[in-house]
């Protein structure tokens, strides 16, 4: 049932009032008009229905129709820019017609009454069928009307029971139910369609006398309807619609000349009214076919055609489709795509899917190798924590396998048969992150799906979500993750009803928190929240006797996935990888022996040391250190990754230390760039606050 709200209850609003409540389709949900004493306030008090002296109080109640009764064309400009997209706004004019021809019937059936002597010979000169029962059922009166479209004589009418004569009649239960039906459409057993209103004669006494139906033959409604609109009705129809969309819209006529556009239009092409009204389509393309004219040559629409478009030659994709009432022909509308808007968004969406990926936990603790007692420790915590429900903070440099962590604490809990999703929160657009962790309803931004989409907490309910980089996120976004660690709620974008979920969040940084709370870069009370169950994993160098497992290790897995049959690491070769700092830890060390491999022949199975490339040894580390002011004891390779230091902070400076954005101008991956600040000891706070 369609909700309406009336705006002005004067003559016309009045009369609508009195129409749609005694509808079944429409409910009549408020009643406006800044006159108290206005005719229509008073007739929808007595009806029950609520009245107001202001429309702006109903404007977002899931309001279906708006009809504006006032005539004031402010008012109705004011209707169609505070309108929800879904709502439609009938112009004042249209309520004043349906009041004067409902007057004009009101007044016909007066006459009718008072004119009794009369009544067979008007009635029996409208075009228009009459027919009238009584109390009783029985036909009492048949114009000459109702004879020609009913196909049946007036002596087979009088005096029988409708419903011998005509079977799907609904005359008795307007007597029954006493109350009007309004041009409602029947079917003739003579297989003629016409629309009819019944309505039930109530004499002075409010006695029931019987009732009668006036009804037309829906040809020479549709006849009249043919000659009395022409395409500026169709205009007028379509412009409400048209231009609130967000969507570039043009409109031609039959023969392919412009009669409409939109704001979003000039705003994509540069071209106004006046250079497209009463032009030829072909008038806006710049490069390509005009697809209104195919369209109105074929009678069939065309989707994704690419053209340039208006005087900047702007890029576009266009779907055009035919316009057709009763199978003729009436024009065309055409939808314009800007593209670089959707390369925009598709560029964006393919980083996103890369760096978010929806999948069950596939490492367990039994893949985090680790011998020695700093590992032990870390092992042991994330296991006792995987029993319980706390949020997990892992917190390690780069490359120590947080992430592993994160896999085998799901899989360890009561959550592993439900998902497990795991998000980079320093690698993705804010706006689009906060629309893929919350979801978004319909309508919430340009693009947004129809029925809105889930968000990828609600997508992991009952069972875990992985923030890695949490150190990264926005403050505004902070905010929002602590109301879901404190409500265990959240809102869509665009929303206004939270959604309870059940969610269990393990979150990794390599960031210092503390750091960052005093530098008002990190909300202190999200940071206690993050902080129940802190794991700090160690890194490579502070469990160097782990070395020779996680070699190990890795051949096995890289004969995997080289194909290769290796089968140890000789004396020399473990021994120098131990005198190494690694800075990018295990992620380093996975680096280093798969090219130690690469660099093998076919049948070697055993890596030496004139495999590996060459490294900076903990000895040669302290000796740069006392050399750094000359250059007796450096190399080239320390002179170029001097430089690579000093550049990649001078990228860093320039792109407002945005991590995102350094690493694209670099041409290098997040996670080679993360890598990198590692290795150099390059931080944002340092570059802004030497000391």
């Amino acid at each position: 049932m369609k909700r309406v709200l009336i705006v002005g209850a004067g003559k016309g609003g009045s009369t609508l009032l009195e129409i749609l409540h005694n509808t079944d389709r429409m409910k009549i949900v408020g009643v406006v008009d800044k006159n108290s004493t206005a005719p229509g306030l008073k007739k929808a008090e007595k009806y029950g229905i609520p009245t107001d002296y202001t429309w702006e109080n109903w404007i977002n109640k899931d309001i279906d129709i708006i009809i504006e009764a006032t005539g004031d064309e402010k008012v109705l400009e004011n209707l169609l820019e505070s309108r929800d997209r879904k709502t439609v706004v009938i112009p004042g004019t249209v309520a004043y017609i349906i009041s004067e021809l409902f007057e004009e019937k009101e007044s016909l059936l007066d006459r009718l009454r008072i004119q009794t002597n009369n009544q067979e010979l008007i009635l029996n000169n409208i075009r228009d069928g009459m027919i009238v029962i009584n109390n009783q059922e029985i036909v009492q009166f048949v114009n000459k009307g109702a004879e020609r479209i009913v196909g049946i004589s007036k002596d087979k009418f009088k005096g029988q029971d409708i419903k011998n004569v005509i079977a799907d009649t609904r005359l008795p239960h307007v007597l029954r139910s006493r109350r009007r039906e309004v041009n409602q459409k029947l079917v003739l057993e003579n297989d003629k369609k016409v629309i009819t209103t019944r309505i039930p004669i109530i004499n002075a006494d409010d006695r029931l006398i019987g009732a009668f139906a006036v009804f037309k033959d829906i040809t020479e409604v549709m006849n009249l309807a043919e000659e009395n609109t022409d395409l500026k009705e169709i205009k007028t129809m379509l412009e409400a619609i048209i231009h609130s969309s967000d969507e570039a819209i043009t409109v031609v006529d039959e023969n392919g000349t412009g009669i409409m556009i939109n704001p979003a239009y000039t705003r994509i092409t540069g071209l106004k009214e006046a250079d497209i009204v009463g032009k030829p389509a072909t008038a806006d393309i710049s490069e390509g076919e005009s697809m209104h004219m195919k369209v109105l040559n074929t009678r069939r629409g065309v989707r994704g055609v690419r053209m340039k478009v208006g005087p900047a030659k702007k890029d576009v994709l266009v779907n055009v489709a035919p316009v057709i009432v009763d199978g003729k022909l009436k024009g065309s509308v055409g939808v314009l795509h800007d593209v670089s808007e959707i390369q925009s968004l598709t560029s964006e969406l393919k980083r996103a899917r890369q760096i978010i990926r929806n999948l069950e936990a596939k490492y367990t603790f039994d893949d985090i190798i680790g011998p020695s007692s700093e590992m032990k420790i870390a092992l042991e915590q994330a296991k006792v924590g995987a029993k319980t429900p706390a949020t997990v903070l892992l917190r390690g440099e780069s490359g120590t396998g947080k992430e592993l962590f994160a896999h085998a604490i799901h899989n360890e809990s009561d959550r592993k048969h439900n998902k497990f999703i795991r998000v980079n929160c320093a690698a993705i657009a804010e706006t689009i992150l906060e629309s893929e962790l919350f979801g978004y309803e319909e309508g919430a931004f340009s693009g947004a799906k129809q029925g809105g989409k889930k968000g990828l907490f609600e997508e992991a309910n009952l069972g875990s979500v992985f923030l890695d980089e949490i150190g990264e996120l926005s403050l505004h976004m902070q905010a929002k993750l602590l109301r879901v660690l404190q409500e265990q709620e959240i809102v869509r974008v665009g929303g206004t009803d939270p959604i309870t979920i059940d969610v269990r969040i393990i979150t990794a940084t390599n960031v210092n928190l503390e750091k960052a709370i005093m530098n008002k870069k990190f909300r202190e009370d999200l940071y206690y929240r993050l902080n129940r169950l802190p794991i700090y994993i160690p890194s490579l160098k502070e469990r160097i006797n782990d070395l020779p497992s996680l070699i190990e290790h890795l051949i096995r897995k890289i004969n995997q996935d080289y194909g290769r049959n290796v089968k140890a690491i000789n004396y020399d070769a473990s021994e120098y990888l131990k005198n190494y700092h690694w800075p990018g830890n295990v992620r380093e060390l996975e680096n280093m022996i798969g090219r130690a491999m690469i660099y093998m022949d076919m049948n070697e199975e055993v890596i030496k040391k004139k495999h590996i490339p060459n490294l900076l040894t903990s000895s040669e580390t302290s000796k740069d250190k006392m050399n750094e002011e000359g250059t007796a004891n450096k190399t080239l390779q320390d002179a170029v990754d001097h430089y690579e230091k000093e550049f990649i902070k001078n990228v860093f400076k320039e792109n407002n230390y945005n991590k995102t954005q350094t690493a694209k101008e670099l041409n290098v991956s997040i996670r080679n760039l993360y890598y990198k600040l590692e290795k150099y000891k390059i931080e944002k706070d340092d570059m802004q606050n030497p000391s």
